[in-house]
Order: structure tokens, then sequence, then C-alpha cells
């Protein structure tokens, strides 16, 4: 084959639809914001957000025909439906700060309507190993180790607060049964630091913990009743869910420890400003706007990893119907009924 047949067939070589997004991406957040210039990984980052995108779109408008006429709106889940500008301007945000929505509990999006354009936003929620990133990315003094446990009815713990007779806030704990430890009474997180006279034990009870739930926890996760769904309607009927408190527990406490980290002034960027302010939108979108689960009146039915919505100071993690296991390729394979506009 000549030089020239080998460039053509080159040349031939169609992009897959998450590096055509990136592509969008960039090119939408230069036109608004001035050039911008990806590293590979970053790029790489934005490949995993279509696919993460993607599958959220898919998942949410089968559930949305799902429903019958009298909770549906009218408004597809497609991504000609989705306003690419704030997109753009996320997805490079969050990128930069290395979080990566194919992997557990960094990053969760949640699309609602925005009534303003008859878009859907997409709502970004940082997991709590996300916030584990954006605090080593951004702390002031960061701990060298972060220990978060449980507390159980048959455990013991004792908590040594710093004194002027004790330099070292420290804590003793042991499982007394490790195969029947009880019902859960509390946790704890502790911060480890090179200098142990700055080591920070915070302590939770069971009430602590459960105040700090979501407003719109869902039974699957914390456990409780739920109302009963057939044919798109509630039957007016209720069944308990056993849930997942433990581990909903143990994240709740986990955010808080990562939020206890001071950010450092001088690391601030206009990547982390991007990001509270999304934060920020997210939350009002919540009151202003009609997030997709209420618009339908029916509970966000979202569950990836078992991770819960929240818009509080302890945001649980969104969980998503996207386990994204397979490939790039594999989930490309899987044409949607309305395809990417790029």
């Amino acid at each position: 084959m000549s030089a020239d047949k080998n460039n053509t067939a080159v040349g031939e070589v169609k992009q897959s639809q998450s590096e055509r997004f990136t592509n969008a991406v960039i090119k939408e957040f230069s036109s608004n914001n001035g050039e911008i210039t990806l590293t590979p990984f970053q790029k790489k980052l934005c490949q995993n957000y279509f696919i993460k995108i993607d599958q959220t779109l898919k998942d949410a408008e089968k559930k949305r025909m799902a429903k019958s006429e009298e909770y549906r709106d009218g408004l597809a889940l497609t991504w000609e439906n989705v306003n690419m500008s704030k997109l753009a301007v996320d997805v490079i945000a969050y990128s930069s700060v290395e979080l990566d929505p194919t992997q557990p509990n960094h990053i969760n999006m949640i699309p609602y309507k925005n009534t303003a354009n008859n878009k859907y936003d997409m709502g970004f929620v940082i997991g709590y190993r996300g916030m584990e990133l954006k605090a080593k990315k951004y702390g002031l003094e960061v701990p060298m180790d972060i220990v978060v446990e449980l507390v159980y009815s048959t455990d013991k713990f004792k908590q040594f607060k710093k004194d002027i007779n004790n330099p070292v806030e420290s804590y003793t704990f042991e499982v007394t049964d490790e195969f029947n430890r009880g019902d859960v009474v509390g946790g704890f997180w502790y911060h480890i630091f090179e200098n142990p006279e700055k080591n920070k034990l915070k302590v939770f009870s069971l009430k602590d913990i459960e105040k700090r739930k979501p407003a719109y926890a869902s039974a699957e996760f914390w456990g409780g009743e739920k109302d009963v769904w057939k044919g798109g309607k509630k039957t007016g009927e209720k069944e308990k869910i056993e849930g997942w408190f433990e581990e909903m527990a143990l994240k709740t406490i986990s955010r808080n420890a990562f939020n206890a980290i001071t950010i450092d002034s001088k690391k601030i960027d206009d990547n982390y400003l991007a990001i509270i302010q999304k934060e920020t939108e997210m939350k009002d979108a919540i009151i202003q706007n009609e997030v997709i689960a209420e618009a339908n009146k029916e509970p966000l039915d979202f569950n990836d990893n078992a991770e819960d919505t929240a818009f509080e100071e302890v945001e649980e993690e969104t969980p998503n119907t996207t386990n994204v296991e397979a490939t790039t390729a594999t989930i490309e394979e899987e044409v949607p009924q309305a395809q990417p506009g790029f």
C-alpha cells in the first residue's frame, strides 16, 4: 500500500462518541471562557464523563417513559435537550480536580430540568472519595491518615480529650464480639498528623448521625418505609426496606472527616471556585427547579454503590443507575435513540 493510501486510511478513522464529546467540551468552553489546553489524563476523564452522563440519560429516559403520562415530563432526557454550555464548564472544572465518575464514590451526576431554558442541567454531587481527593489537593494541613469507624453496642470506646495534662487527643477502641457487635450507637473520625499534638478526634452519637440524614433520603439506602408504586401510580401501601444504614452512616462520618480539613487559600484556583459555585447552584436548583424525581412525583430510584441523594452540609453522594464496569467501546456500541449532536 502506498504512503498516500496509508494516510487516507488513517484519516478515515472515526472518533468515538466520547472523543467527540471531549472535543465539543473544549470548543464550547473555549468559545465562552478563552482557549484551554487539557492534559492527556484530563481528556481521558472527559471521556469518562461522557460515558457516565450518557448512561445516566439513557437510564433516566427509560424511567421517564415507564411512567404514566400523568406523571411524565414532556421533555425527553436526550443529549439534544442538555445544556451543553453549562456542562462544558462543569466537566472542565471537575476533571481538573481529577474526579473520575467511573470510580466508585468519586462523583455522581443528576439531570434536572432548568425551567428557565427548558433544558436539562447536570447536577454534580461529589462523593466521599471525591471529597478526599479535593481535600488532599487544596487542604492547608492534610492529615497523614484518617480513621473512620462505627461504634456498636458491644464495643468498648473511650475518648481522651486534649487538656493541660494530656497534650495528644486520642482514644481507645475495642471490638469485643467480632461477629455479633449489636446495634450502631455512634461513630468517630480521627485525624492523624506527623505532629501528634495536632491529632483531632470527633465523636458522633447515633442522633448526630441521623440528624445528618438527607432530607430526601431513600429507604433503599437508609432503611425504613417506602411507597409502593404500581403502573406508575402510588398504591397507598407502604413496604419496609432494610436498606444499608451502616454503609450510609460510615459514609456520612467520612464526608464530615474530609470536610473538616481546612482549605489553603493559596491553593484555591479557578477550578476550585467553579466547583464551589456549582455546589451552590445545585442546592439552589433543588429549590428553584424541579429535580426529575420530584417533577415526576416519584422518589429518585438510583442505586450505584449504595450511595444516596442529599443536598446539605453532608450531602450524601447521589446514586446512579450506572455501574460503569464496561469499557468505552462496549457502552458506545449501545446507540441511543437520539445520538449526541457532536
